[in-house]
């Protein structure tokens, strides 16, 4: 991994005894890790009990947001699971120019697009059928406009979470697919609704 023109290789955190594969490493890595996530999760849910009233107004929304948190997540899960293994195998340069770093994120905002289409009209039909007011036109561009948003955070936080594994001497294998999957749920919703605030 090349970053400022310093080389960094995955093979140097086979050297920290804090990244060895053991019990007690992994353990005293995630506790602390997982704690602070879950009461991220809270504010998460703290957040969306605010939207509640234009939720029950809109049940196409409703539908919306626990799939499109899960997409993120989804998303950023691969994301960070190919950048983690490019870093172990010594192939990973963090730089624009890179041609894997592009198809990394090349990869991740094709399958938002798609995705985030196809889920726009699920979500418009399952809402008619609850008796929903939004039209297809309208969900739609909240859907692809929130979804490439979040797909963008995506890219950024699971980048960042990697490079700061790394560069904290953490396996990024332990530690970023919980960041990114927690943070992107907060964030997705907050995506969500500043999109609708804006259409609607």
């Amino acid at each position: 991994m090349s970053v400022g023109g310093d080389v960094l290789h995955g093979e140097d955190l086979d050297d920290n005894p804090a990244t060895e594969w053991t019990v007690r490493n992994i353990v005293s890595t995630l506790v602390p890790l997982l704690i602070a996530l879950s009461i991220l999760q809270m504010v998460s849910g703290t957040v969306l009990e605010t939207f509640e009233e234009q939720l029950l107004e809109n049940p196409s929304l409703l539908i919306l947001v626990p799939v499109m948190i899960g997409t993120a997540g989804n998303l950023g899960s691969i994301m960070c699971s190919r950048l983690a293994t490019q870093l172990h195998l010594g192939t990973l340069e963090f730089s624009p120019t890179n041609p894997n770093i592009r198809s990394n994120v090349g990869a991740v905002i094709g399958l938002a697009a798609t995705v985030f289409i196809l889920l726009g009209i699920a979500s418009w039909l399952i809402g008619r059928a609850l008796g929903g007011t939004l039209g297809l036109g309208t969900l739609l561009v909240i859907t692809i406009v929130s979804g490439m948003l979040l797909a963008v955070w995506v890219v950024i936080v699971s980048t960042v979470s990697v490079y700061g594994s790394y560069r904290l001497g953490y396996d990024p294998d332990d530690t970023t697919i919980p960041v990114v999957t927690n943070i992107c749920d907060i964030t997705g919703v907050l995506i969500l609704f500043g999109v609708v605030w804006v259409v609607l």
